[in-house]
């Protein structure tokens, strides 16, 4: 091959190596804010949001709705997790707090997050956290064992039609150990 040919591959070499750099960024670094304001603005994905701070909320004595618990494990998480009731009755503004636990049956220390959901999606936008351990990652030692609260309010302005919240909670392992491993 010629100098020539040789520059004009390195050449397309370099510029197909930029494509697929901007590519991850892309999918990376952007994608992912998108996906959660688009989650955020249409109510899709059942996401709920941060800590709410509760202000002067009337609680609406007049309607009851029942929010079910549910729990689930990655697939790859060994712990023990779940709620202590599958399902309380609340009133609309009144601030409830349940319990949740969790086990580590291994023989290392692990550090895990757990991502809620909340079902039916028009729900999530009424459905606030005032308290709870998903605000951050949870650190038990071998065979530690912890409970773990949340606390919650059903907004009074959820909708007439709303009578079951069903809550979702998936527990995942995100040790510095299991990190390190997934990135190579």
């Amino acid at each position: 091959m010629s100098d020539k040919q040789n520059k004009q591959i390195q050449r397309q070499v370099a510029k197909l190596s930029i494509v697929v750099v901007a590519m991850f960024a892309f999918v990376f670094v952007v994608m992912v804010p998108l996906y959660n304001l688009f989650c955020e603005v249409t109510g899709l994905n059942g996401k709920t949001g941060g800590p709410y701070q509760a202000e002067q909320i009337v609680v609406d004595e007049t309607r009851t709705i029942r929010v079910q618990m549910i729990s689930m494990n990655n697939e790859e998480m060994p712990w023990q997790f779940g709620p202590e009731v599958e399902e309380v009755f609340v009133h609309p503004g009144e601030q409830v707090q349940v319990n949740y636990f969790a086990t580590n049956p291994t023989g290392n220390e692990m550090v895990a997050q757990a991502v809620p959901s909340v079902l039916p999606f028009r729900a999530s936008s009424y459905f606030h956290k005032t308290e709870c351990f998903c605000f951050n990652q949870q650190t038990l030692a071998a065979g530690e064992s912890i409970e773990m609260p949340l606390v919650f309010i059903v907004d009074p302005e959820v909708p007439d039609n709303v009578s079951t919240i069903t809550l979702s909670y998936t527990i995942f392992d995100v040790s510095p150990a299991r990190a390190s491993v997934g990135a190579k």
